[in-house]
């Protein structure tokens, strides 16, 4: 018997409290590297000053541009892991990924004080308002848009439930290690349990009484996948799931 795949659908986000300035977000803007730090061995968030630069929706991404001296350029997607009201700065946190032209210069190359540009925020299918419960859960670096969802309820002291599940390898891998509080359950796949994300992890979030979920999935295509179907088998209805997929 052939099993098929599951591939829950996405809805656009509902409209925002938080606003987001359409003419900034189709311009390029001049972002300034004020800050790099070491999130694991290959991880690290850059810190940029843009100045002029309005708000976006947790959840959401946009694209850096780099330009060489020739005039050559290369641009890429990231997440925004910066909450929305980090007024006049962002934050952006990156895999060194083997070959990669944009994070191999920022890892290897880049300094304090360099000049990139940014465009965006882009799209509203994965954002998070911060107007219902919110159910997280990220693999690796699929955690970025997460945190950007718990600490803009962290810094606004939102009152709805939120829960993150996040998923590694070893601790040693685990983005944002030292940020994670009472909200967050890490699930290590190499050490400690050795298993991936499982149905009892997240049961405790579908009792009689809890609340009722937007629930919010990101990482590789396989744990997507992977993650989306526990949730369906927990009672999640399909149409309050969320996927962004890399890989």
């Amino acid at each position: 018997m052939t099993e098929t795949a599951f591939t829950p659908p996405t809805r656009f986000a509902v409209p925002s409290r938080i606003a987001v300035g359409q003419q900034t977000a189709a311009a390029w803007q001049r972002a300034v590297i004020t800050e790099i730090r070491r999130e694991t061995p290959l991880v690290s968030t850059f810190r940029f000053a843009v100045p002029g630069r309005q708000g976006h929706l947790p959840g959401q991404h946009l694209i850096l541009r780099l330009t060489a001296e020739d005039g050559y350029t290369a641009q890429r997607h990231y997440s925004l892991a910066s909450p929305p009201d980090d007024e006049g700065h962002i934050e952006l946190t990156l895999d060194h990924v083997e070959g990669g032209e944009v994070s191999g210069h920022l890892h290897t190359v880049a300094r304090v004080g360099d000049v990139v540009e940014v465009r965006g925020p882009l799209s509203g299918f994965f954002a998070w308002p911060g107007d219902r419960p919110a159910l997280l859960i990220g693999a690796g670096s699929g955690v970025v848009p997460l945190m950007s969802m718990l600490r803009h309820h962290r810094r606004r002291g939102l009152d709805l439930p939120l829960r993150l599940f996040v998923s590694a390898r070893t601790a040693e891998d685990l983005i944002y290690a030292d940020e994670y509080g009472d909200e967050t359950t890490p699930v290590l796949t190499r050490e400690g349990e050795r298993r991936r994300l499982a149905a009892d992890h997240l049961a405790p979030c579908f009792t009689d009484g809890a609340p009722e979920w937007e629930a919010y999935v990101c990482g590789s295509n396989s744990f997507a996948e992977h993650a989306s179907r526990l949730l369906v088998e927990l009672g999640q209805p399909v149409e309050r799931i969320r996927i962004e997929r890399f890989g």
